[in-house]
């Protein structure tokens, strides 16, 4: 599934990241332990957290993540934006909890990792 998709289909807001939005995601975590991230090997991948810190952007750059949706209404600042940017990393904001969100994309044929 296309990131521009999965923004529209949870009605998030993209905040970064606007020129990669063709990118393709199929599997999604969802996790606000940002260890829990760094086990996962899987490509495509998408994640779906409520820790809106600059943690959460280092992470995923390691883990290859390239979309992060940040859920219950949390709000990134200009240093993550800056991070995501060089890493290529799509921000998402999104109005929905970590489980309504994870439950929409699962729906919509988003694979979880396992």
């Amino acid at each position: 599934m296309k990131i521009k998709e999965v923004a529209q289909i949870i009605g998030g807001k993209v905040v970064t990241g606007a020129e990669l939005l063709e990118n393709e995601v199929n599997r999604g975590f969802a996790s606000d332990l940002m260890s829990d991230v760094l086990t996962l090997d899987s490509e495509e991948l998408m994640l779906i957290t409520g820790l809106a810190n600059l943690q959460a952007i280092r992470t995923a750059e390691m883990s290859d993540i390239s979309c992060i949706i940040f859920a219950r209404n949390k709000k990134v600042n200009a240093e993550m934006i800056q991070v995501a940017e060089e890493s290529n990393i799509v921000l998402i904001e999104c109005a929905g909890s970590v489980f309504k969100t994870a439950g929409v994309l699962y729906k919509a044929g988003i694979k979880p990792v396992f």
